[in-house]
């Protein structure tokens, strides 16, 4: 298929990047967002919005009724949230447009990356427009419909991007599944979505499909990529086999089906977790992808490859909106060029690929940071006693430096300059970030002091927010504005509302802007409880604007824990707390919902199985060093808990006392403990897939133990207690 062949484009022209400040002050001093409207749609009426207390950086929004807004059928369309100035009053366009205009504009610059046999393999942006061309094809021989799934179940590949662009060039929606789901999951997703076609990656993911597929009547081929097939079957197709299925297909029919599609109707769905319930299919519309790639891509500044190619490492599981917007949406968008990890990159390969590709941008859920600061310690202890106190004293200065920084100061004093050529240099050489002026983290919250750790070693990680409804980011934080502990602001064209905020202007979350979701799919109560009459997406996160308007979350309203008291705990305050005080601690959940008083579990840092993912017995590096300076010799978890190791339990009853010292009032103080014997983890199910706490899981695997927090009708006083 020849570039010139496809649909014409309407081009629009884009805004400078710029200043960031500027478009921001410009879009919402001189705009109002505006709707545009649908076949069929009336106008609608100004909304009212006394209940809100708006961010003073964001305008009042004129909606129109929200069942223009959002729609839970699969061949719905919406009115899309458009502005009258700014980025906000970008043309929209469809996932075809933005390719085309990709593959036009970056024609011969390498797009993705694929290590084959110890070889990086390039596709040019050309040769990318012509392979998903071609799986649009043969999505169309293998009876693919329209609004009908692809289910795309493997690591991320240039076969796995070419799947999802394919299935949507061809009128179908991309669905992401997670590896780590069991078959029943796999089930749930499939069928919800009538998928008529799943990829797979491998032997292993393709028999969770053999499992389930009897009990899927939509269900009509199988791909497998990333290896041979071992056993034939009908409707199983290697990915070589499914590329040649769409030959005799003529190009006019793609072309019929891509001249249907219009920006406002769905071609992706993303599955929320289910850490509350079951998975919902998050539907997300042409101009939700194109529209946020651009408005991110923009606030971040990234470089256009015309003028500076980007780099990055794809990891993370693409069934996520995080790693699709990086990946995906957003490097078309830009021209960066995508490597693809090996398939154990967070089993321990991840630093290997950073240091042979040095990207420019990095994205790393918390988790990803934590393993990172963890073996870097763990090095660092084998160093020599020289190297330590010169890293120790390199560490102080960097942390106060860039501290200073943050509040405004620009002076760079001498001994940073000199910290930078000893130790932060080698330090960013040493796990690939040499290059990297853009390193992010999202998906779940993460500890100060992580990011105060790399901060003292000159690696800002800069938080970003959003969720899926809201096609991945909304507020981010950049190198020259960024506070520890928030998520930073709004991207360009996005707007925040505080919801019914109490006296210290901490309210619910609430988004508007073109990169909110379209609606749940077949789940109309759930879309309208997160889409309000005003047309504002409803996060369920609490939070508060400081005076320089940052973001700052506070916790989840469905995490709130409801004492007898009828006290409203926010837990995660308190349980990061509890991971500053006690360093060995790695997980702490706190537990006392319509209970006397609060206790709390709590995990010790552990060795974990890099195959499958299992916590084992053994204590991290980092916690044998806690030990040792408490006194203690213990080197397992089940040793600390079986013998009640005094130094260890001392330290955590002195921790959880000083956090108790600062709780706002007794209700807020944890009155006892216990040690679990394993670590949270996926493979536990007490974590979701980015790592996020499943509190309704954990509570029904622990209930015994919560029991027995409350066996004693008596409210304890005085100081914590652990549990025997």
């Amino acid at each position: 298929m020849a570039l010139a062949e496809p649909v014409p484009v309407a081009y629009c022209n884009s805004a400078p990047h710029g200043n960031c400040e500027v478009i921001l002050e410009d879009a919402l001093l001189n705009s109002s967002p505006r709707i545009a409207e649908p076949r069929n749609n009336e106008p609608g009426e100004d909304s009212k919005m006394e209940t809100y207390q708006v961010n003073s950086l964001s305008p009042k929004a004129s909606s129109p009724p929200a069942s223009s807004l959002w729609t839970t059928r699969r061949d719905g369309e919406v009115r899309l949230r458009m502005e009258e100035h700014g980025i906000g009053s970008e043309a929209p366009k469809t996932v075809h447009q933005l390719l085309q205009e990709c593959a036009n504009k970056y024609s011969d610059y390498y797009a993705l990356a694929s290590k084959k046999d110890g070889q990086w393999v390039k596709l040019t942006y050309k040769m990318y427009y012509d392979e998903c061309w071609k799986a649009a094809k043969s999505f169309l021989k293998l009876g693919l419909e329209r609004f009908h799934g692809v289910g795309i179940l493997g690591f991320n590949s240039a076969e796995w991007f070419i799947a999802d662009i394919g299935a949507i060039l061809a009128g179908g929606f991309a669905v992401g599944i997670y590896t780590t789901n069991s078959p029943g999951a796999c089930h749930y997703i499939a069928d919800n979505c009538s998928a008529n076609i799943i990829v797979v990656e491998n032997h292993k993911q393709l028999q969770k499909i053999l499992e389930i597929e009897d009990s899927l009547p939509h269900l009509k081929a199988i791909v497998q990529y990333g290896e041979e097939i071992k056993e034939r079957r009908p409707n199983l197709y290697s990915w070589r086999e499914f590329m040649e299925l769409g030959k005799d297909v003529p190009d006019s029919r793609l072309r019929e089906v891509i001249a249907s599609q219009k920006p406002n109707q769905c071609c992706t769905l993303i599955y929320t977790s289910g850490t509350t319930g079951q998975p919902k299919g998050v539907m997300l519309s042409h101009d939700n992808l194109t529209w946020t790639a651009l408005a991110a891509g923009r606030y971040v500044m990234l470089n256009d490859a015309l003028t500076s190619q980007e780099q990055v490492v794809s990891y993370l599981p693409l069934s996520h909106i995080a790693a699709q917007m990086s990946d995906i949406w957003s490097a078309m968008t830009f021209g960066v060029q995508v490597y693809f990890a090996q398939p154990d990159a967070l089993k321990g390969s991840l630093v290997e690929t950073l240091r042979e590709v040095r990207p420019t941008a990095f994205l790393g859920v918390p988790r990803v940071w934590e393993k990172m600061e963890e073996k870097m310690k763990s090095v660092g202890m084998k160093s020599s006693a020289f190297r330590r106190r010169v890293a120790s004293w390199a560490k102080g200065v960097g942390l106060q430096t860039n501290l200073k920084r943050m509040n405004g100061y620009s002076e760079v004093p001498v001994n940073f300059r000199l910290a930078k050529q000893l130790v932060y240099k080698r330090v960013r050489k040493a796990i690939g970030l040499d290059r990297c002026t853009k390193c992010y983290t999202g998906a779940a919250p993460i500890t100060r002091d992580t990011l105060e750790y790399f901060l003292s070693l000159n690696i800002p990680v800069l938080e970003l927010y959003g969720m899926s409804e809201s096609s991945g980011p909304h507020t981010v934080s950049l190198p020259h504005a960024f506070k520890l502990g928030s998520c930073g602001k709004e991207l360009t064209g996005c707007h925040t509302l505080i919801h019914k905020p109490d006296r210290d202007g901490i309210g619910e979350i609430c988004f508007s802007g073109r990169h909110v979701f379209m609606g749940y799919l077949n789940m109309e109560e759930k879309t309208k409880e997160a889409i309000d009459e005003d047309g504002w997406l409803h996060s369920g996160d609490l939070g508060k604007h400081d005076k320089d308007g940052f973001l700052f979350i506070t916790g989840r309203i469905k995490e709130l824990i409801i004492t007898a008291g009828g006290e409203n705990i926010p837990p995660v305050p308190i349980e990061d707390a509890v991971k500053n005080a006690v360093p060995i601690i790695s997980n702490a959940m706190l537990v006392g919902d319509k209970a006397k008083f609060l206790a709390m579990l709590l995990t010790l840092k552990c060795v974990v199985d890099v195959e499958t993912g299992e916590p084992g017995d053994e204590l991290t590096p980092e916690a044998l060093e806690y030990c040792r300076k408490l006194g203690s010799q213990a080197s397992t978890v089940s040793e600390i808990i079986s013998s009640k190791d005094q130094a260890v339990y001392a330290a955590i009853q002195k921790g959880i006392s000083a956090v108790n010292e600062g709780a706002v009032s007794n209700a807020q103080k944890i009155q006892k403990w216990v040690l679990l014997e394993k670590d949270f983890s996926l493979f536990g199910g007490e974590l979701g897939p980015t790592m996020k706490l499943k509190r309704p899981e954990v509570v029904q695997k622990y209930r015994d133990q919560i029991a027995r927090f409350y066996t004693n009708i008596e409210t304890p006083t005085g100081e914590p207690s652990a549990q025997p």
